[in-house]
């Protein structure tokens, strides 16, 4: 097993610093050796005001971009095509984008990234494991006991964010070893959404269920919540073709970066139950 370290005087810019996989990126860049300067809307930093980048920029040496709708938005070339040219023009010489297996619609945002002019890593991740403990998922498996989704029997090989994490500073602190790469990063192992609801249902001993709806059912859903029309269609066209099974495969990014094996759903899940994180009154959302 390997393991990074960065130059004590490295200074990465985190964006979304509070978000699920910010926070994390910011942690493993400190236990690196990394000086983090952390890029949210609590630091006076916004994606949509290009007047508050530079101040979070300048004197940094490397970034990670993670756009916070997705990085497959209509806006989100132009945003993050914008500010990493902003990031080189400031001397920033590092940058790594968080991006996602199969989602074409990601491409113009990873294209916008390579052409800025600074070293670019782009790391596409498979489905996150944290969505199942973090957001409106586990919300859904704590108060209701039940999720329902758009996936039905495909396999999706679940990826730890501490991973995807470790392999972002990696690629940002280990020089331009990872420079003009695209990083595919999974779990393990498949397993469907099913089976995953199964094993966390069975580590909890709660009776928790797992039911397919159509994607365009789950979009009324959303609407029901109250998600706005434009985002739930986004949602639904993005659903359709995600869990259409070209994702049902392995990635060996993890392996080659960081020198070890992925961590395991089944760890990922152990270590939520044991934390309370799906009993019915848990709370604290990313």
């Amino acid at each position: 097993m390997t393991q990074t370290h960065a130059h004590r005087d490295m200074t990465i810019v985190v964006t979304g610093a509070t978000g699920r996989t910010g926070r994390r990126v910011a942690e493993a860049a400190r236990a690196a050796g990394a000086k983090v300067r952390a890029a949210s809307r609590a630091t006076g930093f916004d994606w949509r005001s290009r007047a508050t980048w530079a101040d979070v920029l300048r004197g940094a040496d490397a970034a990670y971009l993670a756009y916070p709708t997705d990085v497959g938005d209509p806006e989100a070339a132009e945003a993050v095509g914008a500010l990493a040219r902003e990031a080189a023009r400031l001397g920033v010489r590092r940058l790594a984008l968080l991006s996602a297996r199969g989602e074409d619609r990601a491409r113009p945002t990873e294209e916008a990234l390579a052409g800025a002019g600074a070293e670019w890593t782009v790391v596409r991740a498979a489905w996150f494991a944290q969505n199942f403990s973090e957001g409106p998922l586990a919300r859904e498996l704590r108060q209701r006991g039940a999720l329902e989704f758009p996936a039905g029997e495909v396999g999706e090989p679940f990826v730890d964010v501490r991973d995807v994490a470790d392999v972002v500073v990696a690629a940002l602190a280990s020089g331009d070893r990872y420079a003009g790469r695209v990083l595919e990063v999974s779990g393990p192992r498949l397993l469907t959404f099913g089976e995953a609801v199964a094993e966390i249902a069975r580590a909890t001993g709660r009776a928790l269920t797992y039911r397919y709806v159509p994607p365009r059912e789950y979009g009324a859903n959303l609407a029901g919540f109250g998600v706005p029309e434009q985002e739930a269609a986004f949602l639904v066209e993005l659903f359709g073709t995600l869990l259409d099974g070209r994702n049902a495969r392995l990635s060996d990014g993890v392996r080659e970066v960081l020198g070890r094996e992925p961590r395991d759903f089944g760890r990922f899940v152990r270590e939520g139950a044991a934390a309370g994180v799906w009993g019915p009154g848990a709370g604290g959302e990313a």
